[in-house]
């Protein structure tokens, strides 16, 4: 019988934009905990990708997002024994102020230039502000 807990997860990442900058907050307690990330989390079951992302967003920043798209895809193992298929979307700041909504997993929000990222950066990050520059959206392990 095949081990469930070896199969890969489905991550969403939400690269927010407001007035040209991103939204990144600090983990806590996770994978890459201490680095830089864009909200996001787990997709559920029978949950679309928008919904997930919009939801996500909501739960752990507070804020509402709009025209969310889709960014790319990465197979991601860079926190083995971690495995995940990471969907980063795009969206579009509509309303309401960043606020840590789950202390727990994560020390804040804040508003940052793409060309100029904080360190350290979740694995994710870089990639997917270089796929929004270079339009490539698909990265293999």
């Amino acid at each position: 019988m095949e081990d469930e807990t070896l199969r890969p997860k489905v991550g969403i990442g939400v690269m927010i934009f407001k007035d040209g900058k991103i939204l990144l907050g600090k983990r806590r307690n996770a994978h890459g905990e201490g680095e830089y990330a864009f909200p996001g989390g787990h997709l559920e079951h029978l949950e679309s990708i928008v919904a997930c992302a919009t939801r996500e967003t909501a739960e752990e920043a507070g804020i509402e997002i709009g025209n969310v798209r889709f960014l790319r895809l990465l197979n991601l193992k860079t926190y083995a024994p971690k495995h995940y298929v990471h969907l980063t979307m795009i969206a579009d700041w509509v309303a309401g102020e960043p606020r840590v909504m789950e202390p727990e997993k994560c020390e804040g929000w804040e508003w940052h230039d793409p060309e100029r990222l904080p360190s350290p950066i979740f694995a994710t990050v870089a990639g997917d502000v270089e796929a929004w520059k270079s339009g490539k959206n698909f990265f293999d392990a």
